[in-house]
């Protein structure tokens, strides 16, 4: 179901996401996307990333971790992209269904145990556990959002990454 607005519902271009729909309906290699960011260190635990034309984004550790807790570290990063996917999952489909939304947010929080980054135990070295707590605040019944929920938890590119076991190669060049 779409439905046609004067003012672009939850500040959402519905028509670009029409026009990418279309394109990739007709030709399925259109749906195929390689997406990049090249990571430079700067020394310490401080690395920033390069994604496109954008500014750079920076990484450091915590104090805690022997960083200068200059900017947020990889795994707050990793959660951040959880929670950013999610939140466009929410507007894109919320939009999709007529659905306006007031207020959207997303908690986020992983549990890392740290004996294997500290070289103390091998194994597995990432999250335990992710949770995200995700709030809604619209107008909508309460059956269009958990209908809206349940689409998103079943379409977030970073969810389904995150929850399934993917390869991942690291080679040195």
């Amino acid at each position: 179901m779409t439905v046609d607005v004067e003012q672009p519902l939850n500040n959402v271009d519905i028509q670009a996401v029409g026009a990418l729909v279309a394109a990739v309906q007709q030709d399925e290699s259109k749906a195929k996307t390689t997406w990049a960011a090249h990571v430079t260190w700067k020394g310490g635990f401080q690395s920033a990333a390069r994604v496109r034309a954008f500014a750079e984004t920076p990484s450091d550790e915590p104090t805690a971790l022997g960083g200068a807790d200059t900017a947020p570290n990889p795994v707050e990063q990793l959660l951040s992209a959880l929670g950013n996917c999610l939140a466009v999952g929410y507007a894109a489909n919320a939009t999709v269904a007529g659905i306006q939304l007031d207020r959207l947010t997303v908690d986020v929080k992983g549990d890392v145990d740290l004996h294997v980054f500290l070289g103390l135990a091998e194994g597995h070295a990432g999250f335990d556990t992710i949770t995200a707590k995700v709030k809604i605040e619209s107008p909508a019944a309460q059956e269009e959002i958990d209908a809206l929920h349940a689409k998103v938890v079943n379409s977030s590119p970073v969810g389904h990454t995150l929850g399934t076991a993917i390869p991942v190669t690291i080679e040195l060049a």
